[in-house]
C-alpha cells in the first residue's frame, strides 16, 4: 500500500478519507496511526503522499483520486487550495452543517464533560457565499508562486500581491483575483487599488524586510449600503499616500468612510493607532432589528451582518430576561448584545478592553434611545473585580461573547464567586467555551445548546450554551 515517489516521500494508495480534522482538514488511518490530509472529503479514495511526520500523526496532501465522495462538489473558488480562506468549499453545505453540529456536540462532551441532552439543531445560513461584511487583505512584493510558475524556470517580474496569507506562512501571500465572500465592491476596489499602484510604482510591502509603502487593505460594508475602506501604509511617503487616497475617492464614490493609517509596527493590528479620515465618516452604520450600530475601524462587530440577526435573537430568547434583572454583557464590543436585551431588563454593564468600540456603544445606545445601560472599558480580568460589582449591583444573568481564546481563569473565578443564575456564554470556539464550561460544572448545569451557521465554507461556528445555577 504504501512506496516512495520520485522527492522520497511516502506514498498511500488508495486509502479512505474517513473524516473532517481541527481546522478543515481531514483524517485518513494507516493501521493505527492517523493521517491529517489537506482538502480531503470523507468519503474519498485516494492516494495521499506524506510530506510531515509528527509523533502523534502524520500530515499528507493527496496526489490522486480514485474515488470522489458522495458530499463533494466543485470549489467556486479558483484559488481554492491554496488561499486557506474557505476550506470547506469542496464538500456540500449540508455536509458542512453536519460536522459543525457533530464537533460543538464532541468538545462538549469530551472537554466540557457536560451532557448534551439540551442540543438544539444547528440554524443554517441563508447565504453559502458573500456573506462577509469584513475582509482584510495584505500588500506584498513577494507573491507566493503556483507549483506551475516554479516549475517553468522563467523569470517571474511581477511579484507585487494583495491577498491572503498561505496559511501557516506569514511572509508568503497569494494574489486573489476574486473572492467569494463579500460583495461587491470589494474586488473592485482591491484590484483597482493595486492596479493603480503597480502603474505608479508605488512599493508594496516587504513582510521579511519591513520596508515600503503599501501595508494592508480593510474593506468594511453594511446592509445601509455604507462602505468603509481602511488602508495601511508603512512608510510616510506623504505625496503617494494622498496621490492613492484620492484615486480610491474619486473612482469609488459609494465609499462613504475612506480612512488610512501609518502603521510601522511588526505588526499590522491597528488597536493602538492614530487612524486618518480621509474622506466621509470615520465610522459606518449598521441596523439590526430596528436598532442602529455605529461601526468603527477598530470595533468588533460580527462579520455576518444577517446572521447577527439570528445570533442576538436567540441570546435574547435563551436568557429569559425579567424586567427586573441585572444583566453583565462581557466583552461587548459595541454594545450590540448589551442593547438587544436592554428593554427586558432593569440595567445592563457592558465591559470591554477596546476603547473605541466602548465610546461607540456609548453613542449608540444614545441614539438608539437606550438610557440603562452602562459601558466600561478595560482588560476583562482587571475591571471585572468584587468592587465593580459592588458598584455596580450583582448580576441575575451573564452574557459572554469572548474572543476565540475564550475567557480568563480570572474572569471565571469571579463568576463562580457571585454566581448568577444564568450564564449565556456566546463563542466562536466551542472547544475553549467547553474547556471554560468544564470549570464552571460545579455549580451550573448545561440547559441548551445552540449552534449556529455564520461562516459557510468553513470548518467555524458559533455556538450559544445556557447555564444554568444548580
Amino acid at each position: 500500500m504504501g512506496r516512495k515517489n520520485k522527492k522520497q516521500h511516502i506514498v498511500i494508495e488508495k486509502i479512505k478519507i474517513l473524516d473532517t480534522a481541527h481546522k478543515g482538514k481531514s483524517i485518513a488511518k494507516l493501521d493505527n496511526r492517523v493521517i491529517i490530509v489537506d482538502n480531503g472529503v470523507p468519503g474519498d479514495i485516494c492516494d495521499i503522499s506524506i510530506y510531515k511526520k509528527r509523533r502523534k500523526y502524520w500530515q499528507a496532501t493527496i496526489i490522486k483520486f480514485h474515488k470522489y465522495s458522495d458530499i463533494r462538489v466543485d470549489a467556486k473558488c479558483e484559488h481554492f487550495g491554496v488561499c486557506g480562506g474557505c476550506k470547506w468549499q469542496n464538500m456540500n453545505y449540508q455536509s458542512q452543517l453536519k460536522f459543525k453540529e457533530r464537533e460543538v456536540i464532541n468538545n462538549l462532551e469530551r472537554i466540557a464533560k457536560v451532557k448534551t441532552n439540551g442540543y438544539k439543531k444547528i440554524l443554517a445560513n441563508k447565504e453559502t457565499y458573500y456573506y462577509r461584511n469584513k475582509l482584510e487583505f495584505t500588500f506584498s512584493n513577494k507573491r507566493w508562486l503556483s507549483k506551475k510558475e516554479i516549475e517553468s524556470n522563467n523569470e517571474i517580474k511581477d511579484r507585487n500581491a494583495c491577498g491572503f496569507h498561505i496559511p501557516g506562512m506569514f511572509n508568503k501571500v497569494v494574489d486573489i483575483n476574486e473572492c467569494h465572500l463579500q460583495k461587491e465592491p470589494s474586488n473592485k476596489i482591491r484590484l483597482s487599488i493595486k492596479k493603480f499602484a503597480t502603474e505608479n510604482k508605488l512599493s508594496f510591502f516587504d513582510i521579511n524586510e519591513h520596508k515600503g509603502l503599501i501595508r494592508n487593505l480593510l474593506i468594511r460594508s453594511s446592509s445601509k449600503e455604507n462602505l468603509m475602506v481602511l488602508v495601511q501604509f508603512y512608510e510616510n511617503q506623504k505625496d503617494n499616500i494622498n496621490l492613492l487616497m484620492q484615486h480610491i475617492k474619486d473612482n469609488f464614490p459609494e465609499i462613504t468612510s475612506l480612512l488610512y493609517t501609518i502603521n510601522q509596527k511588526a505588526n499590522n493590528t491597528i488597536y493602538d493607532q492614530k487612524l486618518i479620515c480621509f474622506h466621509g465618516d470615520d465610522y459606518i452604520q449598521e441596523e439590526l432589528d430596528g436598532l442602529i450600530f455605529n461601526i468603527g475601524a477598530k470595533s468588533f462587530f460580527q462579520t455576518n451582518s444577517e446572521q447577527a440577526k439570528t445570533l442576538y435573537r436567540q441570546t435574547k430568547i435563551l436568557a429569559k430576561i425579567k424586567k427586573t434583572d441585572v444583566i453583565y454583557d462581557l466583552y461587548t464590543g459595541t454594545g450590540t448584545i448589551a442593547q438587544y436585551v436592554a428593554k427586558d431588563s432593569k440595567m445592563v454593564i457592558g465591559i470591554d478592553s477596546v476603547e473605541e468600540g466602548i465610546e461607540l456603544a456609548k453613542i449608540n445606545a444614545k441614539q438608539n434611545k437606550i438610557n440603562n445601560c452602562k459601558f466600561y472599558t478595560g482588560d476583562m480580568k482587571e475591571i471585572f473585580t468584587a468592587d465593580f460589582i459592588l458598584k455596580n449591583g450583582k448580576p441575575n444573568v451573564i452574557i459572554a461573547d469572548p474572543p476565540r481564546d475564550g475567557m480568563h481563569k480570572k474572569v471565571i473565578e469571579q463568576i463562580l464567586k457571585i454566581k448568577p443564575k444564568r450564564i449565556v456564554y456566546v463563542s466562536c470556539n466551542s472547544a475553549t467555551q467547553a474547556r471554560d464550561i468544564q470549570l464552571m460544572n460545579k455549580y451550573y448545569v448545561t440547559k441548551v445548546i445552540q449552534p449556529i451557521d455564520m461562516f459557510p465554507q468553513t470548518h467555524h461556528v458559533e455556538n450559544i450554551v445556557v447555564l444554568e445555577k444548580l
